[in-house]
């Protein structure tokens, strides 16, 4: 991977390439980027967990709240996931689906991950019907609903830094066989748009992350969907948060081993790298493009009003290990203050439709 950076460097006209170019190629690139590895990412082996890993109540819970959009709204039943991971949550959906709602469902799941693909087919073959596809692109247009778990987060963003008055974009470079940050003017007109309509004016030395891959794929979306939603699950600041002092020097950070590095040029192609989104402009570049803001809920308030306290089993089971006394266990986990869920917000964006809190949450 090092050596394909150092090409990509010094081929490049400035002999610096963005932040944005290197975390494409840090997790993307089809050979050595990190998702596409074919290396464990997710658990105890890997450098990282997600909610849907936690536990199966997380997706059988939104295929139950989902069939409740259906049944309300005549809304096709058609659920698209937006990277799927080891397929998990999937088939907990699935499952749910198949057990106890039993009605036609067309389920989708676009994967750039060769390496990711194999292991949803694993996980969901032969029991459960469902498509994959490489891109959105491959869709066409579609009704239904969009859902995604850390998708933005994963998507390469610019760096940006403000010294002595003046704004540098902050770019990338390679002597030595090792990696270099270098700041330079910033001139790209594009992120000079971003902070103009997001009115985000920087402090002195301080540092922040610019999201123009997240505002294609928003637009990306709006174009395959026709009617329907789209549900983000993820972690991010509103504009006033990132203004806050305790991030200054931006959310840019990699996992290994389940370990935080803040120096993301560590271990390229070996690393998983996150940034947290821009919530307000997620939800400004979806009202550009036809995708309404529905509600916004801190995930572990979306989790209350979508049941999961119906899930929990209404016997105690003394045994600690039984799967009984484990399910509740997790469900807890995902509600608890301070837990994992607290971290994260569902964004729910409509298009075509006019939903209200009331229709999507059943009383």
């Amino acid at each position: 991977m090092i050596t394909y950076l150092q090409n990509l460097i010094s081929t490049s006209p400035t002999g610096f390439i963005t932040y944005a170019d290197y975390i494409g190629a840090a997790l993307y690139h089809p050979e050595f980027g990190y998702y596409m590895k074919d290396k464990q990412k997710i658990g105890r082996q890997g450098d990282f967990i997600t909610t849907s890993n936690i536990s199966d109540v997380y997706g059988s819970l939104v295929a139950k709240w989902f069939s409740h959009i259906c049944q309300t709204t005549n809304l096709p039943e058609v659920f698209c996931e937006i990277g799927a991971g080891n397929g998990r949550f999937a088939k907990a959906f699935l499952q749910e689906w198949n057990d106890s709602i039993k009605t036609s469902l067309q389920y989708i799941i676009v994967e750039s991950s060769p390496y990711h693909r194999k292991l949803q087919q694993e996980m969901l073959l032969p029991e459960h019907s469902v498509v994959q596809v490489g891109s959105l692109s491959e869709l066409g247009y579609a009704e239904g609903m969009i859902f995604s778990n850390e998708l933005f987060d994963a998507l390469p963003v610019h760096v940006i830094e403000k010294i002595d008055g003046k704004l540098f974009e902050v770019m990338v470079g390679a002597r030595n066989n090792e990696l270099y940050e270098q700041k330079i003017p910033l001139a790209n007109p594009d992120i000079l748009s971003f902070l103009e309509t997001s009115k985000l004016d920087l402090k002195e030395k301080q540092r922040i992350e610019i999201p123009l891959a997240m505002e294609k794929m928003i637009q990306e979306i709006a174009t395959v969907l026709t009617k329907g939603l789209v549900v983000t699950a993820d972690y991010g600041y509103k504009n006033e948060e990132w203004m806050d002092p305790r991030r200054a020097q931006g959310s840019l950070r990699g996992y290994y081993q389940h370990t935080m590095i803040h120096d993301v040029l560590q271990h390229p192609g070996d690393m998983d790298i996150t940034t947290h989104i821009h919530f307000d402009d997620l939800i400004q570049k979806g009202e550009q493009v036809g995708l309404s803001l529905l509600t916004k809920l801190r995930q572990d308030e979306f989790l209350l009003k979508a049941g999961i306290l119906k899930e929990l089993e209404d016997h105690y089971d003394p045994n600690p290990f039984s799967e009984v006394s484990k399910r509740n266990r997790a469900i807890r986990s995902l509600v608890m203050p301070s837990e994992i869920s607290s971290y994260f917000h569902i964004i729910v964006q409509q298009k075509g439709m006019e939903m209200s809190d009331n229709i999507i949450f059943a009383k």
